[in-house]
C-alpha cells in the first residue's frame, strides 16, 4: 500500500493500524493526516508509547495524555478520579481522533486501560467512546518493556485491539534504504528466511579492529547506556579546547516538561568543544539538517557562542536553539528549548529508533531483546554504512508471535486496499464528508441568505474556492506540469498555486512520482 492510499483510508474515519518496514514513511503519512485534520477543524490528540517517540511527533506519551502515568492497573476508584479530573477529562472529551505512535512498545494492559478511561469520560458504548483510533508502528521493532517479574503482551493481543477491528494499512514503499541488497537482508530478518548467503554478506561488515573505520567520529550504537556514556564523555575529554555549556530552557507544568525532557534526544546540559562529534536531533530541512544528520563542531559564533557545525556532507550550519513542544490540536501545553544537538560518538539502540544514519558502528554482541539488531541495522541507509564490532545469535531474532501476526497484517492490508479501491471517487468523498460531520469538523458554514433561503457551503466547496483542483483525481497532464515546475526548482507552495492544489496534495503527489523534495 502506498502512503497516498493509506491516507485516503485514514480520511474515511476508519480505525486504522498504520505499519510497514523501517523507512516506509509511517511518520510522513501521519504528519500528512494531522495536517488534514487541522484543515478540517477536527480536534485530535497525538500520543506515543514512549517519550522519545512523542517528541518526534510533537505529542505527549499516551500515559500522560490519559492520566494513567506509570500505573499497571486501574481500579474503579482510579477510573472515577480520572473521569472527574478537570484537565484530563476535558482533553479526552475534546479529542475526536486519537493517534498512538510506536504501538510496538505499548503493553496490551495499558491499551485496555486507556480505552476504558476514554469510554468512561465520553460516556459512550463504542470503543474509546466513539473517537477514531489510529495506531502506528512496526512490531518487529522494540517490544513492550516488562518490569522485573512481570509478563508483557503486545497491543494486538489485547481485547481492545480485537474490538476496534482495525483496517490495516501496510506501507510497502521504501524511502530510507538505498541499497537493494541491504533491503533484502532486512526483509530476510523480518521473514525469518535468514540463510548462509545473508550471513556471509553481513559478516563482510565485521571489523577486526577500529582502525578499519573510514571516519573515527562515526556514531556507535550500543545495547546499554553505560557503554554510551563511557564513549561520549571519554572522547569529549580528549579534546584540548574550551568547553561551552548550553542549558535547556523550559515552560509549562512540571510533569509535562519532564515528559518532554525524557523524550528529547538533546540533553538538559549540553557540553561542546571544537572538534566534538555531534548529531542533530530535530528535522529542519530548510536549514539543511534532519534528525540523525552527523557533523563536527568547527567553532563558535557571536556573543551567545552558538556552535558552528560542518556536516559530513560539507554543509556549514550555525546552530541556534529550537523548541520541542507538547501540542494538543493547536494548543501548546509545554515546551523546552535547547540546541538540536547531542554528542554522537555513541548512542543506545533504543534511542536510535526513529533516526536515519548514513553509517554507524554497531556492537550487537550484547543484544538482549527481540528486535534490537533489526532496529540498529535499519537505522542505516546502505550495507556499506554498517560497521560491526560484534554480533550474537539473539541480535537478529524476531519474536515468533510478531512473525506470525505479521502474515495476518499483510493479508488484511491487501483486503482493505482491495475493498477501498472498489469505491468510486464520489463514494470516497462521501465517506470523508460524513466523517468530517461526525467528528465535528467545519463541513458546513452558514454563508448568506439569498431570497429568503439559507445558502450553505460545503467544506469541499470552500476549499475549492482557494484551491480549484483540491481532492480531484490527478490527470497525466497535471503530473507532467508538476514535474516541469519541480525540476525548475519551484517551491511546493508555488506549484500548489499554479496547479490549484493544496500543499499537502502536491507533496503527496511528488512522493508518488518518485521526486525528491529538498
Amino acid at each position: 500500500m502506498t502512503q497516498a492510499e493509506a491516507l485516503a483510508i485514514l480520511r474515511s474515519g476508519a480505525h486504522a493500524f498504520l505499519t510497514g518496514e523501517a523507512g516506509s514513511g509511517k511518520t510522513h503519512t501521519i504528519n500528512a493526516y494531522t495536517d488534514y485534520l487541522r484543515e478540517q477543524g477536527i480536534d485530535f490528540a497525538v500520543t506515543a508509547s514512549t517519550g522519545i517517540a512523542a517528541t518526534h511527533i510533537h505529542g505527549m506519551t499516551l500515559h500522560a495524555w490519559s492520566g494513567i502515568g506509570i500505573a499497571r492497573s486501574l481500579s474503579e476508584d482510579d477510573l472515577q478520579a480520572l473521569v472527574t479530573h478537570r484537565y484530563i477529562s476535558q482533553r479526552i472529551k475534546k479529542a475526536r481522533v486519537l493517534i498512538i505512535d510506536e504501538i510496538s512498545m505499548l503493553d496490551a494492559s495499558v491499551f485496555d486501560m486507556v480505552e476504558r478511561i476514554c469510554r468512561a469520560v465520553k460516556k459512550g458504548q463504542l470503543p474509546f467512546g466513539g473517537m477514531q483510533v489510529v495506531v502506528v508502528g512496526d512490531f518487529f521493532q522494540l517490544p513492550p518493556i516488562a518490569k522485573e517479574g512481570e509478563f508483557s503482551r503486545f497491543a494486538f493481543e489485547s481485547d481492545t485491539w480485537q474490538w476496534l477491528d482495525f483496517k490495516v494499512c501496510y506501507l510497502t514503499e521504501q524511502h530510507r534504504q538505498e541499497d537493494d541488497m541491504f533491503l533484502e537482508l532486512l526483509s530476510a530478518v523480518r521473514s525469518r528466511t535468514w540463510g548462509d548467503l545473508h550471513q556471509r554478506r553481513l559478516e563482510t561488515r565485521l571489523m577486526d579492529s577500529e582502525d578499519e573505520l573510514p571516519d573515527e567520529k562515526m556514531t556507535r550504537l550500543f545495547s546499554h547506556n553505560a557503554d554510551v556514556d563511557r564513549i561520549n564523555q571519554g572522547e569529549l575529554s580528549k579534546l584540548r579546547a574550551k568547553t561551552y555549556r548550553f542549558v535547556m530552557a523550559e515552560r509549562g507544568p512540571e510533569k509535562l516538561v519532564d515528559s518532554l525532557k525524557r523524550g528529547c534526544l538533546s540533553p538538559e546540559q549540553l557540553e561542546l568543544k571544537e572538534g566534538a562529534s555531534v548529531m542533530f536531533t530535530k528535522n529542519n530541512q530548510g536549514e539543511g539538517f534532519v534528525n540523525g544528520t552527523l557533523g563536527v563542531v568547527i567553532g563558535f559564533e557571536g556573543g551567545m557562542h552558538w556552535p558552528i557545525v560542518r556536516t559530513h556532507s560539507g554543509n556549514r550550519i550555525v546552530v541556534e536553539p529550537t523548541e520541542w513542544m507538547m501540542m494538543e490540536s493547536d494548543t501548546t501545553l509545554a515546551k523546552i528549548t535547547q540546541l538540536p544537538l547531542r554528542l554522537a560518538w555513541a548512542m543506545t539502540i533504543h534511542k536510535s529508533q526513529g533516526v536515519s544514519l548514513d553509517a554507524a558502528v554497531m556492537d550487537l554482541s550484547q543484544a538482549f531483546e527481540f528486535g534490537q539488531g533489526y532496529v540498529a541495522l535499519s537505522r542505516v541507509k546502505r550495507l556499506s554504512g554498517v560497521y560491526l564490532i560484534g554480533i550474537n545469535e539473539r541480535a537478529l531474532e524476531v519474536h515468533p508471535r510478531v512473525f506470525q501476526e505479521d502474515q495476518v497484517f499483510r493479508k488484511v492490508s491487501q483486503k482493505t486496499l482491495a475493498k477501498f479501491s472498489d469505491f468510486s471517487q464520489e463514494e470516497q468523498e462521501n465517506l470523508e464528508r460524513n466523517f468530517i460531520l461526525i467528528a465535528g469538523g467545519k463541513r458546513r458554514e452558514e454563508n448568506k441568505k439569498q431570497k429568503g433561503a439559507l445558502v450553505s457551503e460545503t467544506l469541499l466547496e470552500k476549499v475549492r474556492r482557494a484551491h480549484a483542483r483540491a481532492y480531484r483525481p490527478w490527470t497525466n497532464e497535471e503530473e507532467e506540469e508538476l514535474k516541469k515546475l519541480f525540476n525548475r526548482g519551484k517551491l511546493v507552495k508555488e506549484i500548489a498555486i499554479v496547479l490549484g492544489r493544496q500543499i499537502g496534495g502536491v507533496r503527496s503527489r511528488i512522493k508518488k512520482l518518485g521526486l525528491k523534495e529538498i
